[in-house]
């Protein structure tokens, strides 16, 4: 049997946390978009859709319908190696590990992402709005990404990351002026004007 990977990733441009890949493998002609009414680009998307659609791939996949893997590259890794580094390691994890025969089927990729060179695969600009299995791949790496970022919330509770998920907001920026850096910042991506 073919099958189709869709991937994307979440979380390239925070000042803190782990960026996520989502990876999911389905076979070829199982229709996502009946499956998931309402499926999309994870940006275009409410974060109540995101949950409700995720929600419905923990069912899909417990079936058997769906195999999908969210792999995570820590903020160590990011400022150790840089963020293409990072996103390159967690996406050839998931890659390897959902579809470890390469020529299972073919991967489809958002944006500028690149699969192991092994695999089939394109790279599709705005794939997320155009692929089914790649908007499934970004709802899967949004969703598990945020829900993280509550969690950590309760651990750094100074800087509001359950509310901007680690983007650079004005709240995170002037948290990140009056408290520091805290154990979850990416600290090569922040530059603080002290003199403002």
């Amino acid at each position: 049997m073919a099958y189709i990977v869709g991937i994307d990733e979440a979380g390239r441009g925070p000042l803190a946390g782990p960026v996520s890949v989502g990876v999911v493998k389905v076979a070829e002609g199982y229709d996502l978009l009946e499956v998931f009414p309402g499926l999309n680009d994870s940006k275009k998307l409410s974060e109540k859709k995101r949950e409700a659609i995720f929600i419905k791939l923990q069912e899909e996949i417990k079936k058997g319908n769906v195999q999908a893997i969210v792999c995570l590259s820590s903020e160590k890794i990011i400022d150790e190696k840089g963020i293409a580094f990072a996103v390159r390691s967690a996406l050839a994890r998931g890659v390897r590990k959902l579809m470890p025969n390469p020529e299972e089927g073919k991967v489809f990729l958002d944006g500028s992402l690149k699969a192991p060179p092994e695999y089939i695969q394109e790279t599709i600009i705005g794939g997320d709005a155009i692929i089914p299995a790649i908007m499934l791949a970004s709802v899967a790496a949004k969703v598990t990404r945020d829900r993280l970022m509550k969690k950590l919330a309760l651990e750094h509770p100074l800087y509001g990351f359950e509310v901007h998920k680690g983007y650079g907001t004005l709240a995170h920026m002037n948290a990140l002026r009056t408290h520091g850096l805290c154990a979850i910042h990416r600290a090569t991506f922040i530059h603080l004007d002290r003199t403002k």
